[in-house]
């Protein structure tokens, strides 16, 4: 299918909601690993988000360009092609953007787009997100406000953090202790300021221990009943009894109960790049250790040409990282549920 237009994101959202599952998405680097997701998603049955990180968006565009804005549109003129050949909706979404980023990334996309849909046309990206959670509460949400202005006009939906997630993620670097936590005030501050819905659709990444990267039992720990704090806090200012359509950062290494809990609490979009890199490099590293004198021309032999070539062990790392995607799509309850 074509690239979600707008009104069938938003559709997809409202699934979501109404459906009490949630997105994967899945965040790529490469043709091979964009490839990978759109399969992933395929097998399972499931519509999804596909998406690119500021250092993602540099390395799209040529790892000596190096230029976020090119190597978007990059890939979001490439995954429009080849979408079309997969019978899944699929949305395009820019990961973590920090305040240092936003004029080298979101706010030139964000100008493309609006430029784009002036002249009948669609945004480039379905969603963008904007990481204030390096900057005050007050500073995060003044910035979002102003994004969600124009993320409105290009009929695209903005993404914001309220909160901080730990470990690292393209050079950004957080501590784990209590600031991981997002209180119910920070969650009534946010309603005040963006609304819930009547200035613009947003999503909300609160944070409940949330942690990017894996790490060893025990080390993480997650309290999604911060989720249904913060929905409890904000329902006397919205009338709603889920008035925030969140999204679960970090999510990689987390147990089956942990997201179902999540879901149940509002998620409908969960970040899944850790565990999708190491599913994709597994395959390709155990190709290339079972056919090392393939790979390489040991001891002045010519190698095997079918062994080194990028097809090979290319095949295999995308279906690894396929599957890890499907099983991404059965956690959050999403397997079987595409929309059409």
């Amino acid at each position: 299918m074509p690239i979600a237009t707008p009104e069938k994101y938003a559709a997809m959202l409202d699934a979501a909601k109404s459906g009490s599952f949630a997105y994967p998405a899945i965040n790529v680097s490469s043709s091979q690993t964009l490839n990978a997701a759109l399969q992933g998603f395929a097998e399972a049955g499931s519509d999804g988000i596909i998406q690119v990180s500021t250092g993602g968006a540099e390395y799209l565009s040529g790892p000596t360009v190096k230029d976020m804005v090119t190597g978007s549109l990059a890939f979001a003129a490439y995954a429009a092609e080849v979408a079309k050949n997969y019978p899944v909706n699929i949305a395009l979404h820019t990961d973590h953007c920090p305040k240092d980023k936003l004029d080298g990334f979101v706010r030139p996309l964000l100008a493309a787009s609006t430029e784009r849909v002036k002249n009948g046309g669609l945004p480039y990206f379905q969603s963008h997100m904007w990481d204030g959670s390096a900057v005050p509460l007050a500073e995060n949400l003044q910035i979002a406000e102003e994004l969600l202005a124009l993320c409105n006009a290009a009929n695209v939906v903005l993404e914001i953090e309220v909160g901080v997630v730990g470990g690292e993620e393209d050079g950004v670097e957080n501590e784990i202790n209590e600031k991981l936590y997002t209180s119910p005030e920070d969650a009534v501050a946010t309603i005040k300021a963006l609304g819930s819905g009547e200035n613009g659709r947003y999503l909300t990444a609160l944070t409940f221990g949330n942690v990017h990267g894996v790490y060893k039992p025990g080390n993480v720990k997650l309290r999604p009943e911060v989720l249904l704090h913060a929905q409890e806090a904000v329902k006397e200012l919205t009338g709603k009894d889920r008035a925030f359509d969140f999204v679960f950062h970090g999510g990689s290494g987390s147990l089956p109960e942990e997201i179902s809990a999540a879901v149940d609490y509002g998620v409908i979009k969960m970040n899944v790049d850790t565990d999708t890199q190491y599913a994709f490099t597994r395959p390709a590293v155990d190709f290339m250790m079972k056919n090392y004198d393939g790979v390489l021309k040991v001891d002045g032999e010519v190698g095997n040409k079918k062994a080194y070539d990028p097809r090979a062990w290319g095949k295999l790392a995308e279906a690894g990282m396929a599957a890890r995607v499907v099983t991404a799509c059965e956690n959050l309850r999403s397997a079987g549920t595409s929309i059409g």
